[in-house]
């Protein structure tokens, strides 16, 4: 049976806040939020703790767990994701540490839980080179420069290095890819931008800027281009392909899976 969305990478998920400060217009956990009334577009960066989040237990599981997969791991938050980091790991566990990385953030967890590296597969989300592109779909997380660097510092530290491209921010992911390859151990996923008008609207970014940005994006990622794309790309040991890409190009959704490191 095929996996989709966070359980093609990881049997379990668990977070530790709701809301989160990078505030990315795209949020699927933001759109869920505002849904269902647990949070206002204009609270959503507000990171606020889960009530007993710190008092979960972890035995050890088949799979992997990974954590956040509804926020992100932030200078704000940094001293709680990390008790629950080293909880997760001292049970045995296998960990997918997922984020649009903060330097600060990632050498803090790579200094002080050498001990458990084999046990660590870090995914960093970077959907664009281009900065411009980044700051404008991601506000307040971090620019290309600095999620390459904690890219390099992870790789160079020893650990388990991934990419997430998905969502791809433009049509420029190849130098994405080219870029930072040579210090990825594991994988780069690529999938595209998924129910982009509508979420934007949840989301409160209904402008007139935002929404044509969205329509630029969305008349990008025609099955054409994705086509196209497939093409370049497909012979790159490296790169794995989303649900949203396998559906376009007619790959088996079984054929690819992120679930054991």
């Amino acid at each position: 049976m095929a996996a989709f969305g966070t359980y093609e990478w990881a049997v379990k998920n668990y977070n530790i806040v709701s809301g989160c400060s990078h505030d990315c217009k795209y949020c699927y956990s933001k759109e869920m939020a505002i849904r269902f009334k647990r949070k206002k577009p204009e609270t959503w960066k507000n990171e606020e703790k889960l009530k007993g989040a710190e008092n979960h237990t972890f035995p050890k599981i088949n799979g992997q767990i990974m954590f956040p997969s509804s926020h992100d791991i932030t200078p704000d938050n940094i001293s709680d994701s990390m008790r629950i980091i080293e909880q997760i790991l001292s049970g045995g566990n296998k960990l997918l540490i997922v984020s649009k990385p903060h330097m600060s953030c990632i050498s803090l967890i790579c200094n002080n839980l050498k001990k458990y590296k084999q046990n660590i597969l870090f995914r960093f989300s970077i959907g664009s080179s281009n900065n411009s592109t980044l700051a404008f779909w991601e506000p307040n997380a971090p620019l290309f420069e600095e999620r390459l660097e904690s890219l390099k510092f992870a790789y160079n530290a020893g650990f388990k290095t991934s990419i997430s491209c998905e969502p791809m921010l433009d049509d420029n992911i190849d130098d994405v890819v080219e870029k930072l390859s040579p210090y990825v151990t594991d994988s780069i996923w690529i999938g595209k931008m998924n129910f982009l008008l509508r979420r934007l609207k949840m989301n409160g970014h209904n402008d007139k800027k935002s929404i044509n940005q969205a329509n630029k994006l969305i008349d990008w990622q025609s099955d054409d281009n994705i086509h196209a794309l497939y093409e370049r790309l497909s012979n790159n040991s490296k790169i794995k392909w989303k649900e949203s890409i396998k559906k376009v190009v007619n790959i088996s959704l079984s054929d690819e899976s992120g679930l054991d490191i």
